[in-house]
């Protein structure tokens, strides 16, 4: 077993299956390095839209059930990753999974979009306390792509790192550089508007356009890009463990729009605060989520 080297990494997520998508990549680098990597994943995911048929009893409309089945999967993903260190906010259940932003789950007693915002930031807090991460990751203001629940998630991270007093020194939220997007949605297979392509057992679906993505980061905003690409096959096995909300189809996935996504090796980042690092060219990105630390 690899030691751990003195980097101490956590990362906020909202949902189950969050964590793979976005940072799978690097938290499997990290973690095969030596680091201490801790991941705090803020509800179950109760609301998410269930793509196997044979598991669509699992939906919360349709007797329920998928939050307690989604913290097997994230089990499952966390191993693929060589992630020991998992926990639930608050505890498992603690907050509901709100739905998309303008659904009434929106407003449900117990949601993550209804918490109080120092109450949640407390319960962070005391993870960062006992782990002493020198880097926490989570989303940008907002949420990555507009969920309420990635919003709630870097305002709580926020407030956590603010109370924290220093005791974390970088703050990031993911991000995808527009060109990088474009570029993926390039090698997808050739398809017309929104027919679909069939990838293996897969039936995804081409956008024409970044534009009609609901994310992406202006180039220029984005400040970090870890070359993890030794780690996709972690990745993808981790996205594979999702499978009430992921159809992957290597190098290929897709949730449930049926939208084809290219799985990235090379994961992105925003550095929000704390220490810039200085490269020899200043186009240049941090290829380190602990540069500058010394």
């Amino acid at each position: 077993m690899t030691k751990p080297d003195g980097r101490r990494l956590l990362l906020v997520h909202a949902h189950p299956d969050d964590e793979s998508i976005g940072t799978g990549a690097t938290m499997a680098k990290y973690a095969a390095e030596g680091a201490s990597v801790t991941l705090v994943t803020c509800t179950l995911g109760e609301l998410g839209e269930v793509i196997p048929a044979e598991l669509a009893h699992l939906a919360w409309d349709a007797g329920g059930g998928l939050g307690q089945h989604r913290i097997g999967e994230l089990a499952a993903a966390c191993q693929a990753l060589g992630v020991a260190d998992h926990r639930f906010l608050g505890g498992a259940g603690r907050w509901r999974d709100s739905g998309m932003m303008g659904t009434p789950a929106n407003g449900w007693p117990g949601s993550f979009w209804q918490a109080d915002v120092d109450e949640a930031a407390a319960e962070l807090l005391g993870v960062i306390r006992e782990t002493r991460p020198q880097v926490l990751v989570t989303y940008d203001a907002n949420g990555f792509y507009g969920h309420p629940d990635h919003i709630q998630a870097h305002r709580v991270a926020w407030r956590a790192f603010e109370l924290a007093d220093g005791l974390v020194s970088k703050f990031y939220a993911t991000a995808i550089p527009r060109s990088v997007l474009a570029e993926a949605m390039a090698l997808l297979p050739d398809a017309s508007g929104d027919s679909g392509q069939q990838l293996g057992g897969a039936d995804f679906r081409r956008v024409e356009s970044v534009a009609e993505l609901p994310f992406g980061t202006d180039d220029e905003n984005v400040t970090t890009a870890i070359d993890a690409r030794d780690y996709l096959g972690a990745k993808l096995a981790a996205m594979r463990a999702h499978a009430t909300q992921i159809a992957v189809d290597s190098p290929f996935f897709a949730l449930s729009d049926n939208v084809g996504q290219r799985a990235l090796g090379v994961e992105y980042y925003t550095l929000l605060a704390g220490p810039a690092w200085r490269a020899a060219g200043a186009a240049d990105r941090e290829p380190d989520l602990f540069a500058g630390l010394g």
